[in-house]
């Protein structure tokens, strides 16, 4: 097979979550366990950082990625899904895997696919774990799929657990309380591992204590050490003022990652260098300092307040759950603009009504969805929108609709495109 060939055989044959949903979710670990048992557990021959939570889990992923290989460390990156070519969800130094050793694992693991049917997400990890140790990285940041107890990625025994934070998503899978949300997500807190946890509440602090307590690891948030005292942008760039606890300096951080919900993401991961240093690593202010306003060089990452185009401004936002929006909307507030459009497509199993609720009336709507079997029915999504006031019409294609909003936009309006990382994806740069 070649690579295209390859690829296809990997969507076709394997039940995948990202287009059909929960019926690709296996609820438990034992194909991944098999799976790398085969391959000699690679993923036991690298170190690693283990990465969960509801929103900000890929920022936070991307952004410790680019401080490691900053400080010199050949650095792996595992992170799901892709916006445009499967081989976005593994790479190392910010260098995708290739395209031959995409083509020669699958051909190799074939003959245990047929014997144990995993799903496309267990040969990712499988595949990207087997990548990381044939190239010998020292250290590799896995960022997990869904949830944490039982997601494919939780066979990694890792230098650190980080938790970004918890919202509603994934509730048919992971629970209909924050609570049992926390519950799934703190179950990659290991025995004796440190775990920083990015954003807790009344309700998942407990949860994440109790289970700290359970695996006696020393547990950490990353709100006590440092807070945000003021920001600012500056040319697309954050800019982000931070008090560190028993210090009376204040240090200023630039990030090329412009929203700010992107301030909290920015706690958690100089919580979890801190760690990193106590455990030996060396990483120092400056590597931190050179890394930050260069995640998007450094690791590819797009999608996060991405801004393509100016006069109109267009922004790509792959936030698509209630606490995603909400922030995303929260940053619209603060920017300067004469009228908002915004172009949005969602998936077939998210709580709509919770996202749609919060979207403002006063702006323009184009409803549109992905090219995927888990779209919602973009006539459905207006339907649904228009009982809250939202108005708009509706297009079958997502370049289709972001053409109409440019259309009706004058150059000092915002367009923003969100709900579905699948959305973004299909936006032609």
């Amino acid at each position: 097979m070649n690579y295209q060939e390859t690829i296809n055989y990997l969507y076709t044959r394997l039940p995948l979550f990202s287009r059909i949903g929960a019926a690709a979710y296996k609820a438990d670990l034992q194909n991944t366990i098999t799976l790398c048992a085969d391959l000699g557990d690679p993923q036991k021959k690298f170190k690693s950082i283990h990465v969960a939570g509801t929103n900000g889990k890929g920022s936070v992923s991307h952004m410790l990625a680019a401080v490691l290989q900053t400080a010199g460390y050949k650095t792996g990156l595992y992170t799901s899904p892709h916006l445009h070519d499967f081989r976005e969800r593994i790479k190392i130094n910010g260098e995708p895997v290739s395209e031959e050793f995409v083509v020669s694992f699958t051909e190799r693991i074939i003959p245990v696919i047929d014997r144990i049917e995993p799903s496309f997400f267990e040969i990712t990890v499988a595949m990207a774990f087997e990548y990381f140790a044939s190239q010998q990285v020292d250290i590799a940041v896995v960022e997990t799929g869904l949830g944490g107890r039982l997601d494919s990625t939780n066979v990694v025994q890792p230098e650190l657990s980080v938790i970004t934070n918890i919202g509603w998503d994934h509730m048919n899978l992971l629970g209909d309380t924050l609570s049992k949300i926390a519950g799934e997500k703190a179950g990659i807190i290991k025995p004796g591992t440190p775990v920083i946890i990015g954003e807790a509440t009344d309700e998942t602090l407990p949860v994440f204590e109790q289970r700290a307590q359970e695996k006696k690891a020393p547990i950490s948030f990353a709100a006590e050490a440092r807070q945000s005292v003021g920001w600012s942008w500056k040319k697309h760039e954050l800019v982000v003022e931070v008090a560190e606890q028993h210090k009376e300096d204040h240090k200023k951080y630039h990030l090329d990652l412009a929203g700010i919900y992107q301030i909290k993401n920015l706690l958690t991961v100089l919580a979890s260098v801190d760690q990193l240093q106590q455990k030996g690593w060396k990483i120092y202010e400056e590597h931190i300092r050179a890394a930050l306003p260069k995640v998007k060089k450094l690791t590819g990452l797009y999608g996060r307040w991405d801004v393509i185009e100016e006069h109109p401004t267009i922004v790509l936002d792959v936030g698509h759950n209630e606490d995603g929006i909400r922030q995303i909307l929260r940053q619209v507030e603060l920017t300067d603009h004469h009228h908002l459009h915004i172009v949005i497509g969602m998936v077939n199993d998210k709580d709509h009504e919770k996202v749609i609720k919060l979207l403002p009336p006063t702006a323009s709507y184009y409803f549109t969805q992905a090219k995927i079997p888990r779209a919602m029915d973009a006539n459905e999504l207006q339907t649904k929108a228009a009982v809250y006031g939202l108005q708009g019409k509706q297009y079958s294609d997502v370049n289709a609709a972001l053409a109409a909003a440019k259309e009706h936009a004058v150059k000092d309006d915002l367009i923003l495109v969100c709900g579905s990382v699948f959305v973004v994806a299909e936006v032609q740069r």
